[in-house]
C-alpha cells in the first residue's frame, strides 16, 4: 500500500535567468532559458520519493511536446505514475524568471491540470483512501482538491498554494494546513479575519481558528512556525539553516514533500517540520526545482 499519495499538478518549467525582474512595461534580456520538469504536485512527489518515501501521484499531462519534459524527474525518483492521465491538449506550463539574487517570479498556465477534477480523483479513490498521507495543493481545480481531502482516510496535508477557495469542511480535514506568509494573509483576509502584523504566532493561531487540525506557516529563510491542535504547548518556531541562496524555485515544494515524508514515517508535526526546513534550505543552493532536491544520501544543512 502506498504511504504517500500526492494529488496535484504536473508542469514543464520554462526557466529564464535574468539579472533583475522586469518592471511593468519593461523588457529584460535573459542570460539563458532551460526547460525542466515541475508543477507543485510533481515537485512534492519527487522530493518525498527521493528522500525514501513510497509515493504515487494523481494528475494529468497533455498530448503536446511538453509532456515529455514534465515526467522524467518523476520516473527517475520512482514515483508511481499509474494514476497520471494523458488528456487531449496542452500540458501545464510554468513560466519562471529567476534573478541574480535567486528570487523568482512564476506564471502558471494550468493546461492538463485543469482536468484533475472531482471525477478524476474519484477514479482513484481507493489509492487515495489507502495512503497514510494525502498531499493536495491549489494548482488543480478546487473540486479535485476537495474530493481528494474527502476521499482520504489518512492524514491530509493541504498546501493552499496558490490560495483557492475551499469549503470549511475541507479546511477542517487539513492536518496540517501549510501556507507561506503571503498565502496566510490572503486566506485570512478572504475569511474576513484580521491579520496580525509581524506576529507569526498570531497568524498561525488565526489560521487555526479557520478549522484545520494543525497549521504550518513557512517563513522562507526564517524557517517555519508549527501549531499542532493536539499539543497544548502552543506554536513552535523552527529556524532554518543559513545557506547561500542560488534559486528559490521549488523551495516550498521541497518543504511540503519532506514534511509529508516524515509525517508518513510517524514523526510528530514539530519534528517533521524540523526536517522539512532543512530540506527546503538544501533546495535553494542549486538551480531549478526538481534538480535541486536532495536524496536520502545527501547531507542536509544544519
Amino acid at each position: 500500500m502506498t504511504s504517500i499519495v500526492v494529488v496535484g499538478s504536473v508542469n514543464a518549467d520554462l526557466v529564464a535567468r535574468v539579472p533583475t525582474h522586469p518592471a511593468p512595461g519593461e523588457t529584460v534580456l535573459a542570460d539563458s532559458m532551460t526547460v525542466l520538469p515541475g508543477g507543485k504536485g510533481a515537485n512534492q512527489a519527487v522530493v518525498a520519493a527521493r528522500l525514501g518515501g513510497d509515493v504515487a501521484l494523481v494528475g494529468a499531462v497533455g498530448t503536446d511536446a511538453f509532456a515529455a519534459a514534465a515526467l522524467p524527474g518523476l520516473r527517475r525518483a520512482g514515483v508511481d505514475l499509474t494514476a497520471v492521465a494523458t488528456v487531449p491538449g496542452p500540458t501545464g506550463v510554468a513560466l519562471v524568471s529567476v534573478d541574480d539574487d535567486g528570487e523568482n517570479v512564476i506564471v502558471v498556465v494550468p493546461g492538463a491540470n485543469g482536468s484533475v477534477d472531482a471525477a478524476a480523483v474519484q477514479r482513484h479513490a481507493r489509492l487515495v483512501a489507502g495512503a497514510a498521507v494525502v498531499v493536495v495543493q491549489g494548482e488543480i481545480p478546487t473540486a479535485g482538491t476537495e474530493a481528494a481531502a474527502r476521499a482520504a482516510t489518512g492524514r491530509v496535508l493541504l498546501n493552499l498554494a496558490p490560495v483557492v477557495p475551499v469549503v470549511r469542511e475541507v479546511l477542517a480535514l487539513a492536518d496540517p494546513l501549510v501556507v507561506n506568509a503571503g498565502e496566510a494573509w490572503r486566506l485570512l483576509t478572504e475569511a474576513g479575519r484580521a491579520v496580525p502584523e509581524g506576529e507569526p504566532f498570531g497568524v498561525v493561531e488565526r489560521l487555526r481558528e479557520l478549522g484545520p487540525r494543525s497549521v504550518v506557516l513557512t517563513l522562507g529563510g526564517a524557517g517555519a512556525v508549527a501549531l499542532d491542535g493536539d499539543d497544548d504547548a502552543g506554536p513552535v518556531v523552527v529556524p532554518a539553516p543559513t545557506v547561500d541562496v542560488v534559486d528559490t524555485t521549488g523551495a516550498g515544494d521541497a518543504f511540503v514533500g519532506a514534511l509529508a515524508w516524515r509525517l508518513a514515517q510517524g514523526d510528530g508535526l514539530a519534528d517533521a517540520v524540523r526536517t522539512a526546513v532543512r530540506v527546503g534550505a538544501f533546495s535553494v543552493t542549486t538551480h531549478g526545482a526538481q534538480p535541486s532536491f536532495p536524496t536520502a544520501d545527501d547531507e542536509l544543512p544544519v
